[in-house]
């Protein structure tokens, strides 16, 4: 197997656990906010396992300022998406890191859209895009527009659904393999609805997709639902959802060809956690997600605890190495949070 997806478990912790060990000591010297939270909880190595690595919780970027880089070095700094009185989340990023962030990201998604830049349907309107204060969706589109070509909105200036935009890239572009990329809730409402009435063929498409979920739940449609009515109603199968966040920016843990679960590139990996004894969880027990990549290194945020609940289903039995996961929703009474979960539907 080629690309970001060759790691088995055992790989995978021999791989990373001196890497991250080396960044939680890295943060220690240079973020001051950092060690005083790892010297207040006595957290020092040896480390043993990546499980065992000290985790900060996400919510800490929104009420502090956490960056392992001087001032003068801050070339790009991110805010997550506004969201119900939670603030957002403010991620400083040197030169190094907002340069390596696009590039993992490409190469994680190379795995399922191959080398070359194809053809990309975006279902969103233009104006996400072109919007001076630019939107944590719009970021989103912008950063997933570097990996296609000959760009084409579904939707119109207005937000609503334009097939014949569509009609004109699949006439074009349809018979060959094509890009889609869209906010969940989006790519269902505003692609797979009109896509089904007008009878358009999405066979050869790819679709990446994240985020909006708990709009489907309240509409009764869940994964497989999304998957299967989008195969039977349009010829489109090749279907990905991705997990990630603004606070790990770059990493994303991709859904496998085979619909069973997301899973982690080789540079990442996740934890779930009992919430009452904030152990590692079994394999097929709910707990909290937690979040490690390698990717942050101008900030500490390459152990995170989210507020999100998961599930681990397997490990090295899935069509990717390594462990075979599902988001469950969010924590009682943490704010809702993502692009896909905020987006309001257009009136």
């Amino acid at each position: 197997m080629t690309g970001l997806f060759t790691l088995t478990s055992a790989e995978r912790e021999a791989r990373l656990l001196p890497e991250l060990a080396a960044l939680t000591e890295h943060h220690r010297r240079s973020c001051a906010p950092y060690r005083r939270i790892l010297d207040a909880i006595g957290a020092a190595p040896p480390w043993d396992r990546v499980a065992g690595l000290p985790w900060l919780p996400v919510r800490l970027f929104k009420t502090h300022e956490l960056k392992s880089i001087p001032d003068a070095e801050v070339f790009r700094v991110l805010t997550s998406s506004g969201t119900s009185g939670g603030g957002r989340s403010r991620i400083h990023l040197d030169r190094a890191a907002a340069a390596a962030q696009p590039r993992m990201l490409a190469a994680t998604l190379r795995q399922v859209l191959g080398p070359e830049r194809l053809p990309m349907l975006i279902v969103d309107t233009r104006s996400v895009v072109t919007d001076p204060a630019l939107s944590a969706r719009g970021a989103g589109v912008l950063g997933m527009m570097n990996l296609g070509r000959a760009h084409t909105f579904a939707l119109d200036e207005r937000g609503a659904p334009d097939p014949e935009a569509v009609k004109g890239f699949l006439a074009a572009h349809g018979g060959r393999p094509f890009l889609i990329f869209g906010f969940t809730f989006m790519a269902w409402l505003h692609l797979y609805a009109p896509a089904r009435e007008h009878g358009l063929d999405l066979s050869n498409g790819v679709l990446i997709h994240s985020g909006g979920w708990k709009k489907l739940a309240d509409r009764a449609v869940n994964p497989a639902e999304f998957r299967a009515k989008f195969a039977a109603d349009t010829g489109l199968r090749r279907i990905h959802d991705f997990y990630g966040m603004v606070e790990q920016i770059g990493t994303i843990f991709l859904e496998g060809p085979d619909g069973c679960g997301l899973y982690c590139p080789d540079f990442a990996d996740v934890v779930i956690r009992e919430p009452e004894t904030w152990r590692e969880a079994p394999v097929g027990t709910p707990g909290v997600i937690e979040v490690v990549s390698t990717l942050p290194t101008s900030y500490p945020g390459h152990v995170l605890l989210t507020e999100d609940l998961g599930i681990v289903h397997g490990i090295d039995d899935g069509a990717w190495p390594g462990k075979r996961f599902s988001v469950l929703g969010r924590l009682p009474r943490a704010e809702a949070r993502g692009c896909g979960d905020t987006y309001q539907e257009a009136a």
